[in-house]
């Protein structure tokens, strides 16, 4: 889809936004093919680091323009990105950040690195007009915590933790290389998200075969909590990410003793990303999610008006 502009006086501006996208690993690519099914994104570019990544030749058969400069090539161009996604790793990031914050352009962070400001679509969303460094926590984080803020809401928590469970074949390089930050940043979110400092996070790579599907197992302690409301709460929450991750499913709810347990997994849908892998299409969606809220926002500004053809 193409788009041409027409100036006029205090017209709504509406056109595809021009994006990059960082890293051509597992993350980049299915995030490359997103955003090119997105009418109001348009991927101009993906960039990494090595020329002979099997990513960039797989994201130049889809069209896209691809480099080995990294985040240099982002910077050279003569007609300056409106959204770059960085999805290389959370020791490149604050480099990554400290270049393109002057250009103006809405970054969103795949990598843990905790640098901007978190975001959970189906909670904070709301939250994107005044921020211009977008992180999206980790995939275990999108998946739990719209499940413990709804929680959260109703019940105190004394004690929270999830634990995480992703087939290796579903894990990249460079989350490899982040591990530690993965749990950090997921165990911060939880924190902000639940009120209580009494978290712990768990990160399982498992080698097993069939690979298996991706999955969260979340415990909830609290006093005087009702299976019913925490199954409302729950299937609500659940709805919710299910709106734009339609694999999100809630594949245990109870409540004993005090303590709630709901495990959710999720299906992948992406055109080269086998089912299990749910923690790249959680993710993956969630960053065009907030790119497409950010779109719809630009929309809504006097400037141009939008001719598409």
């Amino acid at each position: 889809m193409q788009a041409t502009t027409t100036p006029t006086t205090g017209v709504r501006r509406s056109r595809p936004l021009r994006a990059a996208v960082i890293g051509a690993g597992l993350i980049g690519l299915d995030l490359a093919m997103k955003i090119q099914r997105s009418a109001e994104l348009d991927c101009r570019l993906v960039t990494a680091r090595d020329e002979d990544a099997p990513g960039l030749r797989a994201a130049r058969d889809l069209g896209c323009r691809v480099s080995a400069d990294g985040v240099d090539a982002v910077l050279a161009t003569a007609d300056p990105y409106d959204i770059v996604f960085d999805a290389s790793n959370a020791t490149a990031h604050p480099a990554h950040w400290q270049a393109l914050e002057p250009l103006g352009c809405l970054v969103v962070d795949l990598t843990p690195s905790g640098v901007g400001h978190a975001v959970v679509p189906a909670v904070n969303g709301d939250t994107l007009p005044v921020h211009r460094n977008l992180n999206l926590v980790s995939c275990g984080g999108q998946a739990c915590v719209p499940i413990l803020h709804a929680l959260s809401s109703r019940y105190r928590p004394s004690y929270v933790e999830v634990v995480t469970t992703a087939a290796n074949l579903s894990v990249g390089r460079a989350t490899r290389l982040n591990l530690d930050e993965y749990l950090a940043t997921t165990r911060d979110a939880v924190r902000a998200s639940t009120g209580t400092s009494a978290v712990k996070t768990i990160l399982n790579l498992s080698p097993a075969r069939p690979p298996a599907t991706f999955r969260v197992a979340m415990s909830f302690q609290s006093e005087d909590m009702d299976q019913r409301v925490v199954g409302d709460l729950v299937h609500d929450a659940a709805d919710r990410v299910r709106a734009f991750v339609p694999g999100f499913r809630v594949r245990a709810c109870t409540v004993t003793d005090g303590v709630a347990f709901v495990a959710v997994e999720v299906e992948a849908s992406g055109d080269r990303i086998p089912s299990y892998a749910g923690n790249l299409d959680i993710i993956n969606s969630a960053a065009v999610l907030v790119a497409e809220q950010y779109a719809r926002q630009q929309a809504s500004l006097p400037g141009t008006e939008v001719t598409r053809r």
